[in-house]
C-alpha cells in the first residue's frame, strides 16, 4: 500500500506542496510538485504540473518506452503552467519543482525538474536517485563546498529549474531495476531539508508506509516546520528483509 501525506508545516500559511499518484493493472505513478511564485500561484503550479503529468501518462496507448512517456508527460505539464501563468498578471513567475515515477513491471523510471527527490531504499541502504537543481548542488559539483557544507548553507533553497517559468524545460530522466528496492520515498525540501537520509531511512524500516509518512512529518515539524512537507513512500520489488536493514542502522 502507498503512503502519503502533505502537511503545511509550521510556519507557512499555505500548502503550495501537490501530491498524486495513479495505480492501474499495467502502471503505477507517483508524483509530488512543490510550488512558487505569489499569491496563491504556487499552489495552482504544482496541483496543475501533477494532474497534468498523470493525465498524459493514462492518455498514451503505448508504454513500450516509459522513461520516454515521463519525459513527454514533464513537457507537456511544463507547457500547461506556463501557459496559464500568461493568463493573469498575479501568476507571473508561477512554477513549481516535480520528480515523478512511472513504474511498469520491475522497472522504474524517474523524471525531476528542481529540488524535490526520489530515494531507494534495499539491503545497501537509502541512496538518493536524483539529483537536485540548485545553486548549492552546483557548488557542492564545482568543489566549492562540501556535502556537509550544502546541508546547512543558508541558500540552499535556491533552485536553477524549474516546472513552468519558460516555454521549454530541461528533464533529468533515469530508469531504475526495482527488483534491489524495498522502497521508493519521494519527498518535497520542506522533508529534506530537515532530516538526515540515514532518519529518513529509520523510519521507514519496520513500520508501514503510512505510518512511515506520519513519522517523517512529525519529525519534520519537531526540527521547526519552516517549510510544507510532503512524502510519498510506496514498495519496490524486493522482498522485504527489515531484519537485515536494522542491522545497517
Amino acid at each position: 500500500m502507498v503512503g502519503l501525506l502533505s502537511d503545511i508545516g509550521n510556519i507557512r500559511n499555505l500548502n503550495e506542496d501537490y501530491l498524486g499518484y495513479h495505480e492501474d493493472i499495467e502502471k503505477k505513478i507517483y508524483i509530488v510538485a512543490d510550488g512558487m511564485g505569489g499569491h496563491n500561484a504556487g499552489e495552482v503550479a504544482s496541483k496543475i504540473a501533477v494532474e497534468s503529468t498523470i493525465e498524459y501518462i493514462n492518455s498514451v496507448d503505448c508504454l513500450e518506452n516509459p522513461e520516454a512517456v515521463l519525459n513527454d508527460a514533464v513537457e507537456y505539464s511544463n507547457k500547461k503552467v506556463y501557459e496559464f501563468s500568461k493568463t493573469s498578471t498575479s501568476l507571473n513567475g508561477m512554477g513549481t519543482t516535480i520528480t515523478a515515477c512511472l513504474l511498469r513491471g520491475n522497472k522504474m523510471s524517474v523524471a525531476n525538474v528542481g529540488d524535490s527527490r526520489c530515494y531507494a531504499i534495499g539491503k545497501a541502504g537509502i541512496y538518493q536517485i536524483t539529483k537536485d537543481h540548485s545553486l548549492v548542488q552546483e557548488l557542492v559539483d564545482n568543489g566549492s563546498i562540501t556535502a556537509e557544507e550544502a546541508a546547512v548553507h543558508p541558500n540552499k533553497n535556491i533552485i536553477t529549474r524549474a516546472l513552468g517559468t519558460a516555454p521549454k524545460v530541461d528533464i533529468d530522466t533515469y530508469t531504475v531495476d526495482l527488483s534491489e528496492i524495498n522502497k521508493v520515498i519521494l519527498c518535497t525540501d520542506g522533508l529534506s531539508n530537515s532530516l538526515s537520509d540515514l532518519e529518513m531511512y529509520q523510519a521507514v524500516v519496520g513500520n508501514t508506509n503510512a505510518e512511515a509518512c506520519e513519522q517523517l512529518v512529525y519529525a519534520s515539524k519537531q526540527r521547526g516546520g519552516r517549510d510544507n512537507i510532503t512524502v510519498i513512500i510506496f514498495e519496490g520489488e524486493c522482498k522485504n528483509d527489515w531484519d537485515f536493514a536494522r542491522k545497517q542502522i
